[in-house]
């Protein structure tokens, strides 16, 4: 039986959490602010007049090789946004507006326990509108190489991550679990970002990763782990990829019913599969919890793409 949750939810008030953005080292305050039904998750930066909110939409993904960027940061598009996203998403937050004050999302700890944490402080208040689902009706699957992915037909929302990195300290690791919000908090929202020590350097040469550090990730150099206190798992690294895939599948716009599996991906892939399932209407129909909608009855094609976007109806 799927296991739906029936209402749409947002916070019950703001959150506001300061840091330093990962790849400029400059201060970053994000405002989470509780938003109404059918309002989707939407950034809007604070530091521009009159700039366009941005809705958290794979459309509006303008690259993935560092991070997750969404529009153009240089005006109204905001960077690294992956760990807030899969905070909102495993926590099952439907509707929230995230005001920035820059181009790019604070990094915090380089997981997304800052957020939660912050969230679950605030409270989720549930709306009265019910959830809509992406429900995937055909496997879809993405190629590169000897990596790749596949959007799966399966009941409940589930993640299959397996690494492989060619390091003895890593190797090859998977995480799988359905993802409910306690399996988020507990087996995936702490595990943080990673990187060997000689990328690092290259990207600061290059004026990217300014704000790294072992607050904020962990460090590889010569097979160790850097970090005073090690790893938070022995997995860490599946759990990290395994959390920013939660974040960037959350842009699909919807919760998705299916299993997303990946081997070797990252946020080029994750991109990749939603993008791919977009191009093909007869892998995916969307269904609204039974509470408002009988368990199964579909959305037509016309009516869906009002849940890709604010819904003023």
């Amino acid at each position: 039986m799927t296991n739906y949750i029936d209402r749409q939810t947002t916070l019950s008030e703001q959150v506001v959490l300061t840091g330093i953005g990962v790849h400029s080292g400059a201060p970053a305050t994000l405002t989470l602010l509780p938003a109404e039904a059918g309002v989707g998750i939407v950034f809007q930066r604070t530091d521009h007049e009159n700039a366009t909110a941005v809705p958290a939409l794979w459309s509006r993904v303008s690259a993935t090789s560092l991070c997750t960027v969404l529009s153009d940061p240089a005006k109204d598009g905001v960077s690294t946004v992956e760990h807030v996203m899969a905070a909102l998403a495993g926590l099952g937050i439907d509707n929230v507006v995230a005001e920035i004050d820059g181009p790019e999302m604070p990094i915090m700890d380089g997981s997304s326990a800052p957020f939660v944490d912050a969230i679950l402080q605030a409270g989720i208040k549930r709306l009265d509108r019910g959830r809509r689902y992406l429900r995937i009706k055909k496997t879809v699957r993405v190629d590169a190489g000897s990596a790749w992915c596949e959007l799966v037909p399966h009941d409940t929302g589930r993640f299959d991550i397996t690494i492989d990195f060619d390091t003895p300290l890593i190797g090859r690791q998977r995480f799988a679990a359905d993802m409910t919000p306690d399996v988020f908090r507990k087996d995936l929202s702490r595990a943080r970002t990673f990187g060997n020590v000689s990328d690092v350097e290259q990207l600061w040469k290059m004026g990217f990763a300014r704000g790294s550090s072992l607050e904020n990730s962990v460090a590889i150099s010569d097979g160790k782990v850097l970090n005073p206190e090690g790893t938070r798992w022995p997995d860490e690294f599946a759990r990290h990829k395994a959390l920013d895939a939660v974040g960037d599948l959350a842009l699909a716009g919807l919760p998705i019913l299916g299993l997303y599996r990946s081997f070797k991906g990252g946020h080029k892939m994750n991109h990749a599969i939603v993008e791919k399932l977009f191009e093909d209407w007869t892998a995916f129909e969307i269904v609204e919890a039974p509470a408002f909608r009988g368990a199964g009855q579909s959305v037509t094609p016309g009516l869906a793409a009002a849940a890709f976007g604010p819904d003023v109806a």
